[in-house]
């Protein structure tokens, strides 16, 4: 930016280096005038007087490059001086003229910069005496004249350069005011052409400033007052003329203002809804798709959906952008103030569901349920969520609610040091919250345990052992990553936190004994190559492919497990009580020896 504003600074006067604007001939050598030298006068009327005719060419030169480029070429008029470099201030940033030289201009910039908006003294090899001197307007530097003089200049000469300085300073307040008034008109001309609704309003840059401040202080409004989406949507259509809409993250509806709302609404696709929002993150303020211009709701940098307007003929522009970007930051800080009271109320929530895990009598329950807008005399779920990638903290805590709330699940939530656990109104339905979770995440590596429905608040704490005994059971299967019911877990459902651990210990060691004991001495993995030949229902190359044997292998270690242990796989009886026995060998005794320490696995109960 500070580039292309160096440029339309100087550029115009690139051409003109030899030359000079109307009514400036008389300080140019080439355009001599007799008058300009009066013989009878002393050196310093001479002076002043050439400086007060650079004064009046200052003020008709056509821009800020030009009026320096005088300055610095006729500094010699107010004594024995040569200008050594002048700079402009632009957008902040110096910039020098196309005049400086080169010999020493590194540190002359970095002198200049130095003195950070004050006048000092400039070493230059050569020149004993060196100023930098600041052409400062009313409110603002406009930029450096660097002199220097063969000697210290006497006071008069002091005072004549003070003078030209002066001058060239107040020609270029009045040359960046004209700039800026130029700049404002060519906008107020743009404004006339493409808003027709605003030409009428906007007559100056005083009106269109006021328009600007119009839309701050309306967005500002609702960004206090809490309107969300509603009041964004209608605030921005009133501003624009066009259509506005709010969606959630997810593409669904919020609000919508003004004509031409679909009915019913386009159901989003997850896939085009996800590729929209990352193309529109990747660019700096609001994108245009199709008809739509859209920007991001995002507060702290989590996208929670987005505002657009729908704009089919093109006629949005810079106001237009910049209605759009005003409204999206306030709706976010909307959105945000709403998130702190929900965050209040997930404390809340997440303190009545501790008690209710850890158990608690159901009168209060009750009363705290109902002042959180929860009702818990329904039959309700515990549902446990853990996710490969993503840890169990307040961010994922909110993850999870929003997917839950997205899939239409009324629960209460709370987070452990693993997992995430909601207490819910409904059965789940399948895979829902694991599909919605793998959106929200981008990975599909989570896995959720669901228990058996819960009548009464008492219960709930064995409900949670469930909903754990689920997600361990699926952690420690095949697949892994999805959804598990504990009322569809089957013979699992007995080798739970109720079961009699040394009776379960008792009957591994019986089935699994001399496995175990050999996989110990020899480092082997038979009980392991057991379990996997079961869950691949015996199928010989799917177990040969999960262990990452060849099957001969295979077939070599099950002849050695019927050699160790003494059993037939052929034996119904046999296969059967194997079996079960891999299962609490895995799932119950965490894969460990029985009676070894730490052997109860991931279960957050110990077995009883």
């Amino acid at each position: 930016m500070a580039g292309s504003r160096a440029h339309s600074v100087y550029g115009r006067c690139s051409d003109r280096e030899g030359s000079l604007p109307p009514g400036s001939a008389g300080l140019h050598p080439a355009h001599p005038r007799r008058e300009l030298r009066p013989s009878a006068a002393s050196p310093v009327d001479r002076a002043l007087h050439q400086v007060e005719v650079l004064s009046r060419a200052l003020s008709e030169a056509p821009d800020e490059g030009e009026i320096l480029r005088l300055a610095m070429h006729y500094v010699a008029t107010a004594g024995p001086y040569r200008a050594e470099a002048g700079y402009l201030e632009v957008d902040g940033d110096l910039v020098p003229s196309p005049r400086n030289g080169r010999t020493h201009a590194a540190s002359v910039d970095r002198r200049v910069r130095e003195l950070e908006g004050q006048d000092g003294p400039v070493t230059v090899p050569g020149r004993p005496w060196g100023w930098a001197l600041g052409l400062r307007g009313l409110e603002r530097l406009h930029g450096y004249l660097v002199v220097t003089s063969p000697g210290r200049p006497t006071g008069a000469q002091r005072s004549l350069l003070s003078t030209l300085v002066w001058h060239t300073a107040a020609a270029l307040s009045v040359a960046f005011a004209q700039r800026r008034r130029r700049e404002d008109a060519l906008e107020l001309q743009r404004v006339r052409e493409e808003r027709a609704t605003l030409q009428q309003q906007l007559i100056s840059v005083v009106a269109e400033l006021g328009y600007q401040r119009a839309v701050h202080a309306l967005m500002a409004d609702i960004a206090a007052s809490g309107g969300g989406a509603e009041a964004a949507t209608r605030a921005l259509h009133e501003l624009t003329g066009l259509p506005a809409l709010v969606e959630d993250r997810f593409g669904r509806l919020k609000s919508w203002s003004g004509s031409g709302r679909p009915d019913p609404y386009p159901e989003p696709d997850p896939v085009c809804q996800n590729d929209m929002l990352h193309a529109v993150a990747r660019e700096v303020g609001p994108v245009r798709i199709k008809d739509r211009l859209i920007a991001l709701v995002r507060p702290h940098g989590e996208i929670l959906g987005v505002l657009a307007l729908v704009d089919a003929l093109d006629e949005a522009d810079e106001h237009t952008v910049f209605a759009l970007e005003h409204a999206a930051t306030s709706l976010a800080l909307g959105l945000a103030h709403l998130r702190n009271l929900a965050e209040v109320e997930l404390r809340l929530h997440r303190e009545l569901v501790d008690d209710l895990l850890a158990g608690t009598d159901a009168a209060s329950a009750y009363a705290r349920s109902e002042a959180v807008g929860h009702d818990l005399h329904r039959s309700h779920y515990v549902v446990v969520v853990e996710w490969s990638n993503r840890t169990a903290d307040d961010s994922f805590a909110q993850t999870v609610g929003r997917a839950a709330s997205a899939v239409g699940m009324r629960s209460l939530l709370t987070q452990r040091s693993d997992h995430i656990v909601l207490v819910v109104d409904d059965r789940p339905h399948g895979g829902a919250l694991h599909e919605a979770l793998a959106r929200e995440t981008g990975t599909r590596s989570g896995t959720i345990g669901v228990s058996a429905p819960s009548d009464s608040v008492p219960d709930i704490p064995h409900r949670y052992q469930e909903a754990q005994r689920a997600l361990e059971v699926r952690l420690n299967s095949r697949e892994r990553y999805g959804t598990t019911f504990f009322d569809e877990l089957g013979l699992y459902r007995i080798l739970g936190p109720g079961s009699d651990r040394q009776e379960l210990e008792t009957f591994v060691h019986e089935w699994l004994g001399r496995l175990i004991d050999y996989d110990s001495r020899h480092h082997a993995d038979m009980v392991e190559t057991l379990s996997r030949y079961f869950d691949c229902g015996g199928n010989y190359d799917e177990t040969a492919a999960s262990l990452t044997i060849h099957r001969s292998t295979l077939r070599y270690r099950l002849q050695r497990i019927r050699e160790i242990s003494g059993n037939d796989l052929a034996n119904v009886e046999d296969r059967l009580n194997l079996q079960v026995a891999t299962r609490v060998w895995k799932i119950v005794l965490g894969g460990r020896e029985p009676g070894e320490p730490g052997s109860q696995g991931r279960s957050a109960e110990p077995l009883r």
